[in-house]
């Protein structure tokens, strides 16, 4: 992958600023995938904007990712780091949808996509976004032989057949959800923390930027060149006259 340049990834720092994650999410994947449009990003399986995420991370920030969690039973904060070519790796897209059978019924699905997950957290009511989900990644469902409408089937699955649902898309597409199981150095307890790329890189790109920011300011104030001119410098250049400035 190559990075996206310095004037784009501000481009992209400040069109999420009044965002939230989910387009933050298309933001990012779009300088993940500059070439790709809206639709084609938004009809990728989770799982694969995920990778293109992490490897957005490693090319602009290394392979390195520092991670702070809270202990869920005694708080202790844990610090450790994590390298970041262990997550996002790209998986085989299965060539048709995903079969669960079990006693009356036949279900057929397809990966949630990230229009799908967009829906369905549009939903502030958790066992509605679930309905949602459901309705919109069910191919064909059958009960006793009779077909069941799509909207439905969350109201009728067992919820036994829904867990199954839901852990076959997960084998499918394991790259959609990193979980990580944290072993406190004090108590012993291990705390489950989800992994969000979203967020973490979000949150480096808007530190990045202010800080780019700042080299902006104080370099225009020094030599009266303008933001592009700033920008167009290579890090190594940047830093270089910002020691003469400090030195000056």
């Amino acid at each position: 992958m190559t990075p996206t340049g310095p004037a784009e990834l501000l481009a992209t720092w400040e069109a999420g600023l009044a965002q939230h994650d989910s387009a933050r999410s298309l933001l990012l994947h779009r300088a993940a995938r500059p070439g790709a449009g809206a639709d084609d990003l938004l009809s990728m399986p989770v799982g694969e904007r995920e990778a293109d995420l992490f490897a957005l991370r490693r090319a602009l920030f290394g392979e390195r990712m520092q991670v702070r969690v809270e202990c869920a039973s005694c708080g202790e904060a844990m610090e450790f780091d994590l390298d970041a070519t262990l997550f996002g790796t790209r998986t085989r897209t299965p060539d048709g949808p995903l079969r669960v059978e079990e006693g009356e019924w036949a279900v057929e699905l397809r990966l949630p996509t990230v229009a799908d997950l967009a829906a369905a957290g549009a939903v502030p009511d958790p066992a509605q976004a679930r309905r949602v989900l459901v309705a919109r990644c069910t191919v064909s469902a059958v009960r006793n032989g009779e077909d069941v409408a799509p909207e439905r089937l969350a109201s009728l699955l067992p919820e036994h057949i829904q867990r199954r649902l839901a852990e076959t898309a997960a084998e499918a597409d394991p790259a959609a959800d990193v979980t990580l199981n944290v072993a406190c150095p004090e108590c012993g307890e291990a705390t489950p923390a989800e992994l969000d790329i979203t967020s973490y890189l979000w949150t480096e790109l808007d530190t990045w930027a202010r800080d780019l920011m700042l080299d902006v300011h104080l370099l225009a104030t020094a030599y009266g060149w303008s933001e592009p001119e700033i920008l167009a410098l290579s890090p190594l250049r940047r830093r270089y006259y910002l020691e003469l400035c400090a030195d000056a």
